[in-house]
């Protein structure tokens, strides 16, 4: 099913990319002065050996004490070879489950993405990203377009979108460049005709849906279509419950209603916004996936309905939700016809749409990220260096406490000694 509609998609973006010279210089990604290292690699460093630091952190984690996010920061800082980003990636792990887990700053997770897209290990980058809550890797938003923007410059949109799946999860749609980014990397990954299994059409849905709900335009709203649809499938094969459960997902019932009522706000909308014909295409080929799907439960195979409730539940609310698929179904071709009708339907594909975006708005979207990012340069080095005079500090007062001890305990033998005597 996906593969038949997104083929279209394919055929326009190939004419598209045949008519725009800005395709083969790649205007729409990232600029050279966001994606530029000169600036992070200026910052001053520490000359330190990775061995060295190594061996400490083993020798304070043996002794079952904690080691300072100051010195994950260095390590991670010193990587030189993809090797040592493999042992960065270990003691990144064994921060995060020891007691100053809460303490790794941004800056080291900044450098971290940096240190893996330098020394080309992504999946490092992604593999970390993906099992946050085991390595403590949550980055900011101008960090995420430098993960994306990479795997949209190789042309691999699957992890592109994985990316953007994590960027959903921390509900970090905030930039309009990150985005740009994402309705990109979506529309060029669904240009790929993926098979999509049940999770990543929740996974797709979800990042579509709150992706385009940031932009006020015919590329949101078509995402925002292909979002509550995607999202919509899975309420009605699977139930509610599946859907929002460790997702940033409203638990109300009816998706499909909702990307109805996308169709609707579109048709009477008095501004210029459109609904790509190919995202009109792809709901009308779910639709009757469904429909085909539910005449088939409702003619027999009972076994075999009794097995997929009882691996996937659905109560009585998300029958009744099943129930209005034909009212969606005929809903559905009336407000096509009525797009049609006032001419806003848009012929050009989906990823057509997105890259025109790209183009058009990605030069602005970046001058806040600069400047945003050249301001937290200065504050992530002032705190850097509070950190290091707040161990020399502790240092010296460690070594003044232990100087104490043993001349308390020399005091102590002298005068034991005398006394013997």
């Amino acid at each position: 099913m996906a593969a038949s509609v997104w083929k279209r998609c394919v055929t326009a973006a190939v004419k598209v990319k045949c008519l725009s010279p800005s395709f083969s210089a790649r205007r729409w990604l990232l600029s050279a002065a966001y994606t530029d290292t000169k600036v992070w690699e200026s910052r001053e460093k520490e000359p330190l050996n990775l061995a060295l630091l190594a061996n400490n952190m083993d020798r304070t984690y043996d002794r079952n004490l904690p080691v300072s996010s100051l010195t994950v920061s260095r390590f991670v800082d010193t990587i030189s070879s993809q090797e040592e980003v493999n042992q960065a990636e270990y003691y990144l792990y064994k921060f995060r489950h020891s007691p100053n887990c809460w303490y790794l700053r941004d800056w080291t997770i900044h450098s971290w993405i940096r240190q893996c897209l330098k020394y080309g290990v992504k999946e490092k980058a992604l593999h970390t990203l993906k099992n946050k809550v085991q390595y403590g890797i949550f980055p900011d938003d101008f960090t995420f377009n430098l993960l994306i923007d990479s795997y949209i410059k190789d042309g691999d949109f699957k992890s592109a979108c994985s990316v953007v799946e994590e960027v959903m999860l921390q509900e970090a749609f905030d930039l309009s460049s990150t985005q740009i980014l994402s309705l990109y990397a979506l529309a060029s990954y669904l240009a790929t005709r993926p098979q999509l299994a049940v999770s990543e059409e929740r996974m797709l849905g979800a990042s579509l849906l709150l992706c385009g709900m940031k932009q006020e335009n015919s590329v949101g709203l078509s995402a925002q279509l292909l979002g509550n649809a995607l999202l919509g499938k899975v309420e009605m094969s699977k139930g509610i419950h599946a859907l929002f459960k460790g997702m940033p997902l409203s638990w109300e019932r009816g998706y499909l209603s909702r990307a109805l009522a996308v169709m609707e706000g579109v048709a009477a909308a008095s501004e210029d916004v459109k609904l790509s014909k190919d995202s009109l295409d792809y709901m009308n080929d779910l639709l009757q996936e469904l429909s085909s799907s539910s005449d088939s439960k409702s003619s027999g195979e009972e076994s075999a309905g009794e097995e997929v409730k009882k691996e996937n539940p659905v109560d009585e609310e998300d029958e009744a939700e099943q129930a209005n698929l034909p009212q969606y179904v005929s809903r559905f071709k009336e407000l096509c016809s009525r797009l049609e009708s006032e001419g806003k339907v848009d012929s050009a594909s989906f990823l057509a749409a997105g890259t025109a975006l790209a183009q058009q708005n990605m030069a602005a979207a970046e001058k806040p990220d600069l400047e945003l990012y050249k301001s937290n340069m200065p504050a992530w080095e002032a705190e850097r260096k509070q950190l290091i005079q707040r161990e020399k500090e502790l240092r010296k007062q460690a070594e003044q406490e232990k100087q104490e001890k043993l001349a308390a305990q020399a005091a102590a033998e002298q005068q034991g000694m005398r006394a013997e005597q």
